[in-house]
């Protein structure tokens, strides 16, 4: 349902371009907004249902070839604990920020959601963001 919060306990990922992985290191820039958006886009894991985080990934890259998405091969995929993030950003961030992490769902990608409360140069959120990564797949197959 669009706008509900993700359980803290759950994951979203973010696809990061090879641009954001020199020498295939995920770089902080993955994590910050473009002029153009609202939210960071990530997707929930969980809204897939599968018995496997691995399961999950291969949805997810399934997602990205139905909404057209250009993923390269040096590409990452980026795993994220909502309430993981969420945490640390509100800790350690000198605004406090409170990050609300949504679903959000678009045509083609039901599972589509977004990290809000983010600003275009949030630089220090995206270092904190890129922290708290779990784990990274090859965003190709």
């Amino acid at each position: 349902m669009k706008d509900n919060k993700i359980p803290n306990q759950n994951h979203v990922a973010r696809y990061c371009s090879p641009m954001h992985v020199p020498d295939g290191e995920i770089q902080a820039t993955a994590f910050m907004l473009r002029p153009v958006d609202t939210s960071l886009s990530v997707n929930w894991l969980e809204y897939f249902k599968c018995s496997s985080r691995e399961g999950e990934i291969d949805e997810l890259r399934k997602t990205y070839a139905a909404k057209n998405l250009i993923v390269k091969a040096s590409g990452r995929i980026a795993v994220l604990n909502v309430g993981e993030v969420r945490n640390k950003v509100l800790i350690e961030s000198p605004d406090s920020r409170n990050l609300e992490i949504l679903h959000d769902p678009i045509e083609n990608d039901p599972s589509h959601s977004g990290i809000f409360n983010l600003r275009n140069d949030d630089e220090l959120i995206a270092e904190l963001i890129l922290e708290t990564i779990l784990e990274t797949y090859p965003a190709c197959n």
